[in-house]
Parts: C-alpha cells; sequence; structure tokens
C-alpha cells in the first residue's frame, strides 16, 4: 500500500495524468448566443439543416463549426427577419453560391445524372447479367454424356452387381 501512495503522489505522476485533463478545459469556449427570437431560432434551424456548409461539404449549415458557416447563419438570420419565406432565402443563396449548397438539389437537366444515374446503372447492371445468364444457358449441353458412354456406365454397373 505504501508503494501504491508513493507512486501516485509523485508530482510527474500528477502532471502526466491530471495536465491533459486541465488541457482540454481550456479548449473549452462559451456557448454561442441564440438568437433574441426563438421563432427565427427555429426557423433558422429548419433552413440550415436543408443548406451544406462551403466548407465542411458532408455537413449541414446547423451542424458546422466554420467561420463561413457563422457568416451565412447570420445571413440566414437577417434574411429571415426581413421576412422573407424559406424558398426565397434558399434562391436567395443558390443564386449566389451555386446548386452545392443545398443537400437535395433541385431536379434540372444539369442534375439528371445526379438523381437518375444510379438507378440508370441499376438497369444497364441487370441487363447485363440477363444477357450473360442466357447466353450460358445456351451454350450448356443437355446432357455431358453421350450415348455410348451412357451404355459403356450401364455395363459396367450390371457386371458390378453380378460379381
Amino acid at each position: 500500500m505504501n508503494r501504491f501512495l508513493r507512486l501516485f503522489c509523485r508530482p510527474s505522476f500528477v502532471l502526466a495524468f491530471i495536465g491533459p485533463l486541465l488541457a482540454c478545459s481550456a479548449m473549452a469556449t462559451e456557448a454561442q448566443p441564440t438568437a433574441q427570437d426563438p421563432v427565427v431560432e427555429a426557423r433558422l434551424v429548419n433552413i440550415s439543416g436543408d443548406l451544406r456548409c462551403l466548407v465542411c461539404q458532408n455537413e449541414s449549415l446547423a451542424s458546422s463549426h466554420a467561420k463561413l458557416a457563422d457568416d451565412l447563419r447570420e445571413e440566414v438570420r437577417s434574411l429571415i427577419k426581413k421576412n422573407q419565406t424559406d424558398e426565397e432565402i434558399k434562391t436567395f443563396l443558390t443564386a449566389r453560391y451555386g446548386d452545392f449548397v443545398l443537400y437535395r438539389p433541385v431536379v434540372k437537366p444539369m442534375t439528371w445524372a445526379l438523381w437518375f444515374g444510379p438507378f440508370v446503372l441499376l438497369l444497364v447492371a441487370l441487363a447485363a447479367m440477363l444477357v450473360y445468364l442466357r447466353q450460358r444457358q445456351r451454350q450448356a449441353p443437355a446432357s455431358a454424356w453421350t450415348d455410348e458412354e451412357l451404355k459403356k456406365a450401364e455395363r459396367l454397373l450390371k457386371d458390378g452387381e453380378s460379381a
């Protein structure tokens, strides 16, 4: 027990295990203030969930911590306060940043490959598989044995039974 206490009471041990914990708490930041109006904040969360962060790309605008995402959220807040509809806000952001800002891009000729490409590839793969299976079925002979080989096998079986 004495050895145990001497080991854990050393300053080097304390710094080795408690030091990183203190460093992690130093990195914590204060929560960002939300909008004054809870209705505005609820609309902001709803709209920014459908928008993509332009920096993080696989994150929604609502969950991104990038500086640009903060700026875009402030811009969306200001548009909400100007009584613009959700569609008007998305149209404004799409005009400014392109269709990439939307998590669900609109269906138009430019995005047909994105929307219908996977289904077309699936149909092509199924058609190729059907063609392959039909060719394989045609190439397979009806019987792997000729008539002579079948008669010879029958004779061998009869000879084996009589022996």
